[in-house]
C-alpha cells in the first residue's frame, strides 16, 4: 500500500488536450477530392496532345513535378539523390496525390512518345518498361485515393488505373482477355459517372467511353477469332491518344488482310481492257485504293462530312502513287522483254487515268463546298464567305484535269468503243466546267461594278451551256443536265439584271456628275473619314472600321503631308548688298615671318 501511495498519479486529461486530439483525428480523416478525368483532359489538351505532341506533354509533366516537389518541400537531397516514398502517412496534402498522378502521366507519355516514333526491338523494350512504370504509379494513385480521397475520386482513380493496366496488356499482346476486362471496367465506371454531375463532366465521360470502345471491339474480335475486316478497322479510327495506341496494330492487320486478298488479284480492269499484275506490292497498293474508293462511294457516303472525305482522298492518292512507283520500278528492271513492257505501260496508263479521274472528283467536292459557302449571306458571322475568284480558280483546275485525262486516254493508237465514249463524255464535262468558270468570272466582274464585261460573260456562259445541253440530249446523266439547265437560267437572269443595272447607271451618270461638280471646292475640305488615329487621340472614334469592310485602317498618314516651314525674308537678302561692314583687318592675327622668308618672300 505504501508503494502505491508513493507513486505519482497521472492527472486527468484537460479539455484542451481532448480538443487537440479530436482535431488531429479529424485532420487524419479529411478526404481529398480530385476530378481525375477533368485534370487529365485539361493537362493533355493544353500541353501538346491536342496535336499529338507527346514530347511536349512529357516535359510539362516533368516541370509540373519539379514545382510540386518544391512547393511541398519534398525534395530528394542535394547532389546525391535520396529516394523518398509516398505512403499513406505521407499524404497530408492533396498535392501529394498530384505528384503520384503526374508520375504516371509522365511515364505513359514517354511510352507513347516511343511508340509513335516507330520503335525498333530495343526501343520497344524501353517502351514496355515505361508502360509498366505508368501502371505502377497509377496503381499507387488508386490505392492512395481509396484511402485519402472521397468516393468519386476513388472511383475515378480506379478507372484510371484500369485503363493503364489495359493499355499495358494490350501492347504486350499476351493476355488480350485481361486487357478487354480492364477496358470494360473503365467503360463501366465512366458510364456510371456520366449519369451525374455537370454537363461538362458528362461530355468528358462520353468522350472517354468513345475512346475505349474501339479498343474493346478490337480485343473482342481478336478473342473471337473472327477475321478483322478492313471496313470494321476503318470504323475504329478515331482521334486522340487512345487511337494512337492501336493505330500501328490496325495498319498491320489491314496490310495482312490486303496481302491475303492480293494473292487472288491477277489483273486490273479499265475501260474494257485487262492488264496483268505480277508485283505483290502493286497489288496491295491497288487493293488499298479500291477499298478507299468503296468507302467513298458506299451507301453511307452522304453522312460523311467533307473534311473526312478529303482525308480519304489523300489516302487514295497516296495508294495510287505507291502503285505507280512500283510499276515504274518494274519497268526499269524489265529489260528488253517487249510483252512485259507493253503490259506494264498499259497498267501505268490505266492507274494514271484512274488517279486523274479521282482528282476530278476531289476538285468537284471542293467546288460543292465552295458553292455552299458562296450562297450564304454575308451577315453570318464566324464563317468565311467564298469569293467568285476562288471558284474561278477551282474551275481552272477542273478544266486542266479534264484536258489531261482526255489526252491520256486518247493517246493510244487503237482505241475501243468504251475509251471513245469516255473521251467524249469528259470533253463535254470540260465544256460544262468552262461554262461554270465563265459564269463565276462574270460574277467577279459584277462585284467590281464592270457591268459591260459582266453582261458579255453571262451571255457567253449561256451560249456554252446551250451547246453542251444540245449534245447531252440523249445522255443518261440526268443530274448533269439538271445542273446545266439551272446554270442556263441563272445566266439569263443575271444577264438581264446586269443589263438593267447598266442602263440605270448610265441614266444616273449625268445627275451624279452634276452633283459631284456642284460639291467641288478649292478649299481644304477635310472629311470626317480622312481623320487619322494620331489626330483624334482625345476622342473615342474608331480608326479601324467595320470588321467586314474593305476600308484600310487609318492609324497615321503615310507619306506624311507637307508642312509650311519659315524661310529667310527677301528684304534682308536685298539689304545685304548695300550694308557697309566695319574693317576688321586689325583684329586678324598676322603671321610672323623669318628673315629668309622676308627676302625670298
Amino acid at each position: 500500500m505504501s508503494k502505491l501511495a508513493n507513486q505519482p498519479q497521472t492527472p486527468p486529461p484537460s479539455d484542451m488536450d481532448v480538443d487537440s486530439a479530436d482535431a488531429a483525428e479529424e485532420k487524419n480523416l479529411v478526404r481529398f477530392s480530385i476530378n481525375v478525368l477533368e485534370l487529365t483532359r485539361e493537362a493533355q489538351m493544353q500541353h501538346g496532345l491536342r496535336h499529338g505532341d507527346y514530347t511536349r506533354y512529357r516535359r510539362y509533366c516533368t516541370a509540373r513535378l519539379r514545382r510540386l516537389y518544391k512547393s511541398l518541400k519534398f525534395l530528394h537531397g542535394r547532389g546525391k539523390y535520396t529516394k523518398r516514398n509516398i505512403t499513406e502517412s505521407t499524404v497530408k496534402d492533396v498535392r501529394f496525390l498530384h505528384v503520384v498522378f503526374y508520375m504516371a502521366e509522365r511515364a505513359w507519355s514517354h511510352a507513347m512518345e516511343k511508340k509513335t516514333a516507330g520503335p525498333n526491338a530495343k526501343q520497344r523494350i524501353n517502351m514496355l518498361g515505361r508502360f509498366r512504370k505508368a501502371v505502377k504509379w497509377a496503381t499507387l494513385f488508386s490505392q492512395l485515393c481509396s484511402i485519402k480521397g472521397d468516393s468519386r475520386t476513388s472511383l475515378e482513380a480506379e478507372a484510371y488505373a484500369s485503363y493503364m493496366k489495359g493499355t499495358l496488356l494490350f501492347e504486350q499482346e499476351k493476355n488480350i482477355e485481361a486487357a478487354m476486362m480492364n477496358f470494360k471496367n473503365t467503360r463501366t465506371v465512366y458510364e456510371e459517372l456520366g449519369k451525374y454531375g455537370s454537363i461538362e463532366n458528362q461530355l468528358l465521360c462520353r468522350q472517354r467511353i468513345e475512346e475505349v470502345e474501339p479498343m474493346i471491339g478490337f480485343c473482342s474480335r481478336k478473342l473471337g477469332g473472327s477475321a478483322l475486316q478492313a471496313h470494321d478497322l476503318l470504323d475504329m479510327e478515331k482521334e486522340g491518344p487512345a487511337y494512337d495506341l492501336f493505330k500501328a496494330k490496325i495498319e498491320a492487320v489491314l496490310s495482312e488482310t490486303r496481302s491475303q486478298q492480293a494473292a487472288s488479284m491477277t489483273e486490273f480492269n479499265w475501260l474494257g481492257r485487262r492488264f496483268p499484275i505480277t508485283s505483290a506490292k502493286t497489288r496491295v497498293s491497288i487493293l488499298k485504293a479500291q477499298q478507299l474508293e468503296r468507302d467513298l462511294n458506299g451507301a453511307a457516303t452522304e453522312s460523311i462530312p467533307a473534311d473526312k472525305k478529303l482525308a480519304i482522298f489523300d489516302k487514295l492518292f497516296s495508294a495510287y502513287h505507291d502503285a505507280r512507283g512500283c510499276i515504274r520500278n518494274d519497268l526499269a528492271s524489265a529489260g528488253n522483254a517487249e510483252n512485259i513492257r507493253d503490259d506494264l505501260n498499259g497498267l501505268d496508263k490505266a492507274v494514271s487515268a484512274v488517279l486523274g479521274l479521282r482528282t476530278i472528283e476531289r476538285n468537284q467536292l471542293l467546288v460543292s463546298v465552295a458553292k455552299s459557302k458562296f450562297a450564304k449571306h454575308r451577315d453570318e458571322k464566324n464563317e468565311k464567305i467564298t469569293k467568285p475568284e476562288e471558284l474561278v480558280r477551282l474551275y481552272d483546275l477542273l478544266i486542266q484535269n479534264t484536258t489531261d485525262l482526255t489526252d491520256l486516254v486518247s493517246s493510244g493508237r487503237d482505241k475501243n468503243e468504251e475509251e471513245n465514249s469516255f473521251v467524249h463524255e469528259y470533253e463535254l464535262k470540260g465544256l460544262a466546267f468552262r461554262a461554270e468558270r465563265c459564269f463565276y468570272l462574270a460574277k467577279s466582274y459584277s462585284s467590281a461594278g464592270k457591268r459591260t464585261e459582266a453582261y458579255a460573260l453571262f451571255v457567253h456562259a449561256r451560249s456554252l451551256v446551250d451547246s453542251v445541253l444540245h449534245q447531252l440530249a440523249n445522255s443518261p446523266d440526268k443530274a448533269l443536265i439538271q445542273d446545266l439547265k439551272a446554270l442556263s437560267d441563272n445566266c439569263r437572269s443575271n444577264s438581264c439584271i446586269e443589263h438593267a443595272t447598266g442602263i440605270m447607271e448610265d441614266e444616273s451618270a449625268p445627275e451624279n456628275l452634276s452633283k459631284g461638280v456642284s460639291t467641288m471646292s478649292l478649299g481644304d475640305d477635310k472629311k470626317k473619314d480622312n481623320k487619322y488615329l494620331l489626330d483624334i487621340l482625345e476622342s473615342y472614334e474608331s480608326a479601324i472600321g467595320e470588321p467586314h469592310a474593305k476600308v484600310p485602317s487609318r492609324i497615321a498618314q503615310f507619306p506624311p503631308p507637307f508642312q509650311s516651314v519659315p524661310c529667310n525674308p527677301i528684304v534682308l537678302d536685298t539689304v545685304y548688298n548695300i550694308i557697309e561692314f566695319p574693317n576688321l583687318e586689325n583684329r586678324v592675327k598676322k603671321e610672323k615671318k623669318s628673315i629668309l622668308k622676308r627676302f625670298w618672300g
